[in-house]
């Protein structure tokens, strides 16, 4: 093989790896936290209502 011959394989073979190279995908950006301060749920605010109406009514009871 000429060194012409070489120098054109090792060409073809440097762009085709560089395309390769390239074309492979990133992996996204991971998703930022949530927010701080997220509200309290309403079942949390319900069960503290009804334990004070429990409350009042064994108050009363005594």
């Amino acid at each position: 093989m000429k060194i012409q011959n070489k120098k054109m394989v090792a060409s073809i073979l440097f762009v085709l790896i560089s395309f390769v190279c390239i074309a492979q995908n990133t992996p996204p950006p991971p998703l930022p936290p949530p927010p701080p301060g997220l509200p309290i749920d309403g079942g949390v605010l319900a069960g503290l209502c009804i334990g004070i109406v429990i409350g009042v009514k064994k108050l009363l009871k005594r």
